[in-house]
């Protein structure tokens, strides 16, 4: 597939569309051809920020439910399905919508961002990838 003919988030190497902010990630791509969507060196740095954020709301806002997370990261007022999403990862996972999650637990982490992504992409994402990005949050802690 060529890669101008992918969803954004591949393309960007950004598997859940973290939008661009003032934030200096590590691994993001020297240039930055999207405007509104950071593009990263590669997807395991994309999943990278992705976990970062997640750990995030987790302590900052107190945020670690299927339904909380979804909730905030696709809202309704930014013109998204929130409930169709939400439902959709907890099929995905096998996670209660309320169910508590781990930003520490890669048992909790790897399924959410997998299915994040495959809603945000419409793909089934590649796990080792995941497992990179995951080694690579792991190290920032």
């Amino acid at each position: 597939m060529e890669k101008l003919n992918q969803q954004r988030g591949l393309r960007n190497c950004n598997p859940l569309n973290i939008r661009r902010t003032a934030d200096l990630w590590q691994g993001l791509a020297e240039r930055q051809p999207d405007a509104k969507f950071f593009t990263f060196r590669s997807m395991a740095w994309g999943y990278r920020a992705a976990f970062i954020v997640l750990r995030t709301y987790w302590h900052k806002y107190g945020i670690c439910s299927v339904r909380d997370i979804v909730s905030r990261w696709a809202p309704p007022d930014d013109r998204n399905e929130t409930e169709v999403y939400i439902r959709r990862v907890c099929t995905l996972t096998g996670f209660k919508p309320d169910q508590e999650l781990n930003p520490y637990d890669p048992t909790h982490m790897g399924p959410l961002v997998a299915a994040m992504n495959r809603v945000e992409c419409g793909v089934r994402p590649d796990m080792s990838q995941i497992k990179e990005g995951w080694s690579l949050y792991m190290g920032a802690n």
